[in-house]
């Protein structure tokens, strides 16, 4: 049993006074429309526009961008989206990556900055364009290149000779990516673990993921999405919608999907799971000062983050422990929690999240926190749907459920609301929010 150790939350305050994302953009068939670079500036754009008349690009003093599978042409992809934004070239720019915790590690940077007096004005948040995944050559193939290339004359002859057909194999870059390197397994098979250590049938996992599609098509009638930015491609068609909605989801139809990744025996299956998507989030955060300096708005303060570390296998249960951490830390309890938001990268893996925070036994053993904690109402969970609905862009799920947590707490008039995710190679990350009112 590992010894708890307490972590103070933040040094001073660290206000989000604005945010914006693009839709979130179901990967279909081939590369979608927009880069990861080009999501990330089309929601900057309209945040940054509210700004203007506040405060300028210039004044601020760090771009802060979570991303994890940026291509070669977008190398340090901060620095390349910051500069498409009209920063200029006098604000540094970084990325971060933690796998699919990495937009609210860019937050975590930026608060940390902030707090300790560092900076004033902070733009982090994540993007991703998953369906622009690389496709990749074999070692062997790779290798035979770099032979072809240094031969000449005869030898060029000699080299073709060795191509053999098995090494035009592609290597698929997004399924080696959610492949642990470590237990060989990849995400899905780990959903499959958490099922099977904590009893979730198929039809539990079925209900959850149809009542995600109901929350966000709700979301979608009333019009609640007001983070949401239109995005624009080259030949002038508008994405408004997050469009992975499936407004007919319902149990039968749920029920006939086979397996996905424990073929033919298991209950994980593609509508039970998060979606491969394209989208980007930003936050804008000031410190107490530049809220005063600029007469910026507030809606919401940054309280405190913590980490933590699971077995990779089980990497799904990162949220319950780092919850734990995080409210252990802040001596509160869960019923002070007035909503919440975790990261729906498998139904399953949401409720042993569910099941293991509010087992004692369990937070004891594996955080050291000897409190108990009140299980988290389904109806204070993700209102507007998760990430089998609207998609889980890996570097920009942690910058969205932060911004729809923050929307939340002010649409139902609650103080403090928990954003959290589980991260591949067996972490977790939890953030405690509260909402500020003018």
């Amino acid at each position: 049993m590992p010894e708890y150790r307490k972590i103070a939350g933040y040094q001073a305050p660290v206000y989000v006074v604005d945010g914006a994302r693009t839709p979130f953009l179901k990967a279909r068939s081939g590369p979608g429309a927009f880069t990861a670079a080009d999501l990330a500036a089309a929601a900057g754009r309209p945040l940054l526009a509210r700004l203007a008349s506040m405060v300028s690009a210039e004044s601020f003093d760090h771009v802060i961008l979570g991303n994890v599978m940026a291509g070669p042409s977008e190398a340090n992809i901060a620095r390349v989206a910051s500069l498409r934004l009209g920063f200029g070239k006098g604000v540094p720019a970084f990325t971060v990556h933690r796998n699919c915790a990495s937009g609210m590690q860019a937050v975590d940077s930026a608060a940390l900055e902030i707090s300790t007096g560092r900076a004033d004005l902070i733009l982090a948040g994540g993007t991703e364009a998953m369906s622009h995944a690389p496709v990749l050559w074999s070692p062997q193939m790779a290798g035979w290149l770099g032979e072809l290339y240094k031969a000449s004359g005869a030898g060029k002859a000699e080299a073709i000779s060795k191509l053999r057909p098995s090494m035009l194999k592609p290597v698929i870059g997004l399924l080696q990516g959610l492949t642990d390197p470590i237990v060989g397994l990849n995400m899905g098979q780990t959903a499959e673990e958490l099922a099977h250590r904590f009893g979730i049938t198929r039809q539990q996992m079925d209900q959850f993921a149809m009542e995600s599609h109901m929350g966000l098509a709700r979301a979608q009638d009333e019009k609640r999405l007001v983070e949401i930015a239109p995005v624009f491609d080259s030949r002038g068609n508008a994405y408004e919608a997050d469009d992975g909605v499936r407004r007919d989801s319902s149990m039968e139809s749920l029920a006939r999907l086979k397996p996905a990744f424990d073929k033919p025996f298991g209950a994980v299956t593609a509508g039970n799971s998060a979606q491969i998507t394209d989208g980007a989030a930003w936050l804008a955060l000031a410190s107490e000062r530049a809220v005063e300096k600029y007469r910026l708005p507030v809606l919401a303060a940054i309280r405190h983050t913590r980490w933590a570390g699971v077995p990779p296998e089980l990497m799904g249960l990162g949220p319950a422990n780092a919850m734990a951490l995080l409210l252990a830390d802040m001596e509160m309890g869960s019923e002070k929690i007035g909503w919440w938001e975790i990261n729906e990268a498998f139904a399953a893996q949401v409720l042993a999240v569910m099941k293991a925070f509010a087992d004692p036994g369990y937070v004891l053993e594996e955080t050291g926190v000897a409190q108990s904690f009140a299980p988290i109402p389904r109806d204070k969970l993700n209102e507007a749907g998760g990430a089998i609905c609207v998609g889980h862009p890996v570097g920009a799920s942690g910058a969205r459920i932060i911004l729809r947590l923050i929307h939340t707490l002010h649409k139902n008039n609650s103080q403090f609301g928990v954003a959290s995710l589980c991260i591949g190679g067996g972490q977790g990350g939890a953030m405690l929010v509260e909402r500020v009112t003018a």
